[in-house]
């Protein structure tokens, strides 16, 4: 594999396991706030950026790539308000994407057209991440400061599986 390429599949490793870690400590804010759905969406999305994480992880293995493990960098647990949670968890999102089509152009660049197609899932993905926060920030828009909607929205999080 081509080291620019390589290079930026593990950094990308990197960036997918700090999201996990973010949104670890999304949860724990929700969780202070007794918002237990919230808190369980936000632990199903850092799963879910792990399960990104290793996706390239193997794919790297496979092959025959060396993976290097980067350190994480700590997570925030302080945020102003539920709004504020999901405006940072889009606005991180949107950061991955830009990673993940800079990442998809190195591979094209590199002529690489396996790592190219295997990244086309993650383009793909990255879509259906962006479209999610920005629902939840538009029905946290309706709420405002109304506690039942946010109650009512906070189940309707809570049974993400």
């Amino acid at each position: 594999m081509d080291k620019k390429l390589l290079k930026a599949m593990n950094e990308q490793i990197n960036k997918e396991m700090f999201s996990a870690y973010l949104y670890l400590g999304m949860a724990v804010y929700l969780e202070k706030k007794t918002l237990l759905g919230c808190s369980k969406w936000m632990q199903l999305q850092a799963k879910e950026e792990m399960e990104h994480a290793m996706k390239i992880f193997h794919y790297l293995l496979e092959r025959g790539c060396e993976v290097e493990l980067d350190a994480i960098a700590k997570p925030s647990v302080d945020y102003s308000s539920v709004k504020d949670v999901f405006q940072k968890t889009l606005k991180h999102e949107q950061f991955v994407t830009a990673s993940i089509n800079k990442l998809y152009e190195t591979a094209v660049a590199a002529n690489d057209n396996a790592a190219g197609i295997f990244l086309q899932w993650f383009v793909a993905e990255q879509v259906e991440e962006e479209s999610h926060a920005s629902e939840i920030l538009g029905q946290l828009d309706y709420i405002k400061d109304d506690s039942p909607a946010m109650l009512m929205l906070d189940k309707a999080l809570g049974a993400r599986t």
